[in-house]
């Protein structure tokens, strides 16, 4: 049955919901919060789909608003032809929408699901899969700025939080955001992760801030571990294809493969094993699908990769992990670290280290109204923060391949805006 509704309006509002502690990454922090813009796009006869997108303030704000006079009027089931109308790639070479193009896309997804009253995942080819399983995601912290609880800095204290994360979820894959730094302690903190949960898979991620040969020197320190792979340990197709030369542990990427293009170049010339997809980066829930059936065909292995979501990303990560044949591995998520959520009922469930997929219709995850003002006034009241700067190293610049490593015997005090 046709669904006959054309587009009426299209609103962002941008939101920041606190994490229980900052986390630190290869080329900064998250500063005790995240920042996303939650998109909402209305229907002529009422409907609402949900959309979300990292990032925010009144520049996100404003290209969806200016969205409008693309898409008022037109038909949401055509996604095909919105993908072209705003963001044709020869176009998008002065301006690139492609993750405003996702927002758009799962909330148009969203719609047609509540239309037929289906999940996205049955229009989508039909759930392979109830549940979801996800690693645990371990980052070094900064303390809580409140409380002054939850830093990860030292060995001990990561592998107390991985064993709190195993006890609370059930995770039995284990991931550590590296990159912060230098590559010998993080090998030693990674052996100790690794070695706590000597039943467990385990992954590492450093964002891709090493040189190919110190790469090389931490990819072969790692191989009698338990790998699932090694992820961005080098930027660049070509140095990645030298570590994998020279290393016995599989390597992935969310980086170097992000589109069609890369991702034919790494099939007829392999550099990266696994491909993280990621339902913002590549455009929406259907060109993840479309890129796991180019990795199966050649198989290459996939995962679902993570790029700090609240609840309506994470919907369609669930979504798209339901119904790709080749997950082979759990997906990443950030979801844990945070304390609340902005959709009806709080943050999802994890179970046994998975988290099921929605069964009602469309993404199958509604707004909370009160969340969505109470966090809508925080960013208000807090604004963005930097997400390329560590606010424990003031002028610090992060380079690559870096050399400008943090120190994990600093324990000084930092102040975030909380």
């Amino acid at each position: 049955m046709k669904l006959i509704v054309k587009i009426q309006d299209i609103r962002a509002t941008t939101v920041t919901v606190p994490l229980e502690a900052p986390l630190r990454h290869a080329n900064g922090c998250h500063w005790g919060r995240f920042v996303r813009t939650i998109v909402e796009v209305e229907t002529d006869n009422g409907l609402i789909g949900l959309g979300e997108m990292g990032g925010g303030g009144e520049s996100a704000e404003a290209m969806f608003r200016a969205m409008k006079q693309y898409l008022v009027g037109r038909d949401p089931a055509r996604l095909e032809e919105m993908r072209f109308l705003i963001a044709n790639p020869t176009a998008s070479l002065y301006n690139n929408r492609t993750q405003v193009l996702a927002a758009l896309e799962f909330a148009c997804l969203d719609i047609l699901g509540q239309a037929w009253n289906a999940p996205v995942c049955d229009i989508l080819g039909g759930r392979l899969r109830d549940r979801v399983p996800f690693a645990s995601y371990c980052f070094f912290r900064y303390p809580n700025p409140k409380t002054g609880a939850g830093e990860v800095r030292t060995i001990d204290q990561l592998v107390e939080l991985a064993c709190s994360l195993k006890r609370r979820f059930g995770f039995t894959t284990h991931k550590l955001k590296g990159g912060v730094f230098h590559p010998d302690y993080e090998l030693e903190a990674y052996r100790a992760l690794a070695t706590a949960f000597p039943e467990d898979s385990a992954r590492f991620d450093p964002n891709g801030v090493w040189s190919a040969e110190q790469a090389i020197r931490f990819g072969q320190a790692i191989e009698g571990l338990r790998n699932d792979y090694l992820e961005d340990p080098v930027f660049g197709l070509n140095g990645m294809r030298r570590v994998r030369q020279s290393v016995r542990v599989p390597l992935a990427t969310n980086t170097v493969v992000v589109n069609f293009e890369q991702l034919a170049a790494n099939a007829l010339d392999t550099a990266v094993d696994v491909t993280l997809l990621d339902t913002t980066f590549w455009g929406g829930i259907r060109p993840c699908i479309k890129a796991a059936a180019v990795c199966e065909t050649f198989q290459l292995g996939v995962a679902v990769h993570s790029s700090g979501e609240l609840g309506i990303q994470l919907a369609t990560m669930l979504h798209l992990g339901a119904v790709i044949p080749n997950l082979s591995f759990a997906a990443d998520a950030h979801y844990h670290h945070l304390t609340d959520d902005i959709i009806e009922g709080g943050l999802m469930r994890y179970e046994q280290g998975a988290i099921r997929v929605p069964v009602g219709p469309g993404l199958g995850v509604k707004l909370d109204r009160e969340k969505l003002r109470e966090y809508s006034e925080l960013y208000r009241r807090l604004g963005g923060y930097p997400y390329d700067q560590d606010p424990g190293r003031p002028g610090w610049t992060p380079i690559i391949p870096n050399d400008r490593w943090a120190d994990p015997g600093d324990d000084r005090a930092v102040s975030v805006p909380y």
